[in-house]
């Protein structure tokens, strides 16, 4: 099986902090040429530095033109890993829409534009690794998550689509789904979550999925399985769990 990482171009968006910059020096440490992107110019500016074979490359996913730039600039990537995501607690009977469609422009849409650029030139090339960050908050709907939740399990309905589409085109799709990862975004959370991880531990577990190089994967297990195996339960049983 042929490495995807080592000598590989990995263009990593999303990647100026959290579960980003610890793939970042995961993929560095794997032999992997990175190129950086995030909206956050000093924080890439400033990971690049620890890193042996990286450069930056300033973008913002909701907005098209900046999209259209940084593509021009990357592609020569062997790969692209969608790592962005917003995440505000959000109950429907507190809706705030400007909230809601910043973390769908952001955590999907926004994938859907870099994936416009990303997909027709590896399917020309013939070769090349897709990998999206989901979340387990995917699998199914969950209390204050209007928004997240739902951006989410439409990435991974995506990834679904480019893996039937591209099957046979050389292009390997894969997306990963963590659970609660400790980074500023979580700390938003008020209440329990069970086996949260560090960005390193996560960053680990994705690497392990790359290399696998099957479809999905879903961790930490057995939190994992509460969410993913949770789909085939009532509804009314899954959601007294919450």
């Amino acid at each position: 099986m042929t490495d995807p990482i080592r000598g590989k171009t990995w263009w990593i968006v999303g990647a100026s902090e959290g579960l980003g910059a610890a793939l970042a020096q995961a993929l560095d440490a794997r032999g992997a040429t990175l190129i950086l992107s995030a909206r956050s110019q000093h924080k890439l500016d400033t990971l690049a530095q620890t890193l042996s074979a990286a450069t930056v490359v300033q973008m913002d996913v909701t907005d098209i033109h900046s999209v259209a730039n940084a593509a021009k600039q990357t592609q020569h990537a062997d790969a692209m890993l969608y790592c962005v995501g917003t995440y505000e607690p959000t109950n429907a009977k507190d809706w705030d829409s400007e909230i809601v469609e910043q973390m769908i422009d952001t955590n999907f849409t926004g994938a859907a534009r870099v994936l416009a650029h990303v997909v027709p030139n590896l399917v020309a090339r013939g070769s090349g690794n897709i990998m999206l960050i989901g979340s387990l908050s995917g699998y199914r709907g969950l209390p204050d998550a209007i928004g997240y939740s739902a951006s989410k399990a439409a990435l991974m309905h995506l990834a679904e689509n480019l893996f039937i589409d591209l099957k046979g085109s050389g292009v390997t799709v894969q997306i990963a789904n963590p659970g609660f990862i400790k980074t500023r975004l979580t700390a938003k959370n008020d209440f329990n979550m069970p086996q949260i991880m560090t960005p390193k531990v996560a960053a680990h577990h994705v690497i392990r999925a790359i290399d696998s190089q099957r479809f999905e994967t879903a961790f930490p297990r057995p939190f994992a399985w509460v969410f993913k195996w949770g789909r085939y339960v009532p509804r009314s049983l899954f959601n007294r769990l919450f």
